[in-house]
């Protein structure tokens, strides 16, 4: 039955090696179990509900890929995009969370009829890869001084905006030493390295008397608080175009990275750089992206943690199924997610951050009508605390100063029109 479903022999791989590669991709992304529900309860979400919802959109969302599309990528509620949901489209813009949850569904929607008709392509390359490094940037320093407020490391100043908090308190200190340990154990190459750092602070926390050990392992808390809570009509408003907008474009350019990436490592991308069942993958995931806002949770994407699986030998669905299963046994360890404080996510966070931003790499910072957008693009999301924003005024500047530039002719019809979108947007209808 599973040489059937998944074709195993054909990819050169085995029940067992798949086996082991799925527990190897969950590990490296089991963080998530501790950091969404933690993120989005700040909203007045349930935490128990989003620990629920958070097992099974990643479960499912794992499931359809590894069945549909046989890909050994792993889903779950992304980074990044949950931090938008809760301190921007809810905190900073005044939303509820229903109709944050109904803005994520609006997103998958349209994401999915993009994947049914092919629309993805002329989207992607309408946008240059620059600007793509720029948002994936900007989204890194927008977790970054996410990270560093929960771990009390950065505080508001009524002088400065900004300003450094108290440094002898044990919070900011624990988070700062779990920040090393992530980097350096992920620099030994241990698998689950952002696991082991927010356990060890936990751990470090309670044994301190700075957190509350609220146990292991318990049945799954209700669902009911979240499940089929969102506000749909509410999302409909015209202010919220841009943060659908984000929620789109972001996992649209976020799962195709990803899905070219992992495919790549694992051999699975034709020679003429065609990636088979493309179509397959980005309906799993659009799906998965319905189902997640249906139960309670921010957009679910692909992983590319989905790699660390690829290494240890993953090649099929399997691989994704495997992942899934151990979503599903995660719905006992509710217990154990609630006694991680915020500062003990904070270093996961902000490893992500680092991560995230390194896609400036690929910046050419010679030339000026590049660089220019591209730091406006990843300086406005965290100063404005809003990837929408960071999108919206990096798509104006792009536009904008290649045709002042005289440079018109490396603009596309596309990029022009959702320049000029967004400048209606944040001249009359900007929340």
């Amino acid at each position: 039955m599973l040489e059937r479903l998944f074709q195993l022999n054909a990819h050169n791989t085995t029940v067992r090696t798949e086996i082991l590669a799925g527990l190897t991709t969950f590990l490296t992304m089991a963080y998530i179990l501790f950091v969404n529900p933690s993120i989005l309860g700040e909203t007045g979400m349930d935490k128990g509900a989003v620990f629920v919802a958070t097992c099974l959109a990643a479960a499912i969302g794992s499931a359809i890929m590894g069945f549909i599309a046989n890909y050994p990528i792993a889903l779950a509620p992304g980074m990044g995009l949950n931090a938008f949901f809760t301190y921007t489209v809810v905190l900073h813009m005044g939303h509820s969370w229903q109709v944050a949850l109904g803005a994520v569904f609006l997103s998958a929607c349209m994401f999915f009829l993009l994947s049914i008709f092919k629309i993805r392509e002329w989207i992607i390359n309408s946008i240059a890869l620059e600007l793509r490094s720029a948002i994936a940037a900007g989204i890194g320093l927008f977790l970054a001084l996410i990270a560093l407020q929960n771990a009390g490391i950065v505080v508001a100043n009524q002088a400065t905006l900004v300003g450094m908090g108290d440094l002898s308190k044990p919070e900011p200190l624990l988070a700062v030493l779990g920040f090393f340990l992530i980097v350096a154990l992920e620099a030994r190459k241990v698998t689950g390295a952002v696991l082991i750092g927010i356990l060890a602070v936990t751990g470090a926390a309670i044994a301190l008397g700075v957190s509350k050990f609220g146990g292991v392992v318990s049945m799954p808390p209700a669902l009911a608080p979240t499940l089929l809570q969102l506000d749909i009509l509410g999302a409909l408003d015209i202010g919220l175009f841009s943060v659908i907008f984000a929620f789109l474009f972001v996992d649209l350019f976020d799962n195709s990275g990803t899905l070219i990436a992992v495919a790549k490592k694992a051999g699975l991308m034709r020679k003429d750089g065609y990636m088979p069942k493309m179509g397959r993958a980005l309906i799993a995931d659009s799906s998965a992206a319905m189902v997640g806002s249906l139960l309670g949770t921010s957009t679910t994407t692909s992983y590319i943690e989905s790699a660390a699986g690829v290494s240890a030998g993953g090649r099929t669905g399997l691989t994704a199924v495997v992942v899934a299963s151990l979503f599903l046994l995660a719905l006992f360890f509710a217990p154990l997610a609630g006694s991680v404080p915020a500062f003990a996510t904070a270093p996961a966070l902000l490893f992500v951050a680092v991560l995230m931003t390194s896609g400036l790499a690929e910046i050419d910072w010679d030339d000026i009508t590049v660089a220019a957008p591209v730091v406006i693009t990843a300086l406005a999301m965290p100063l404005t605390f809003s990837i929408a924003n960071g999108i919206a005024f990096g798509f104006i500047a792009w536009a904008a100063i290649k045709l002042l530039a005289g440079r018109w002719r490396e603009l596309n019809p596309a990029l022009v029109i959702l320049a000029l979108l967004f400048v209606i947007k944040l001249g009359w209808f900007n929340a």
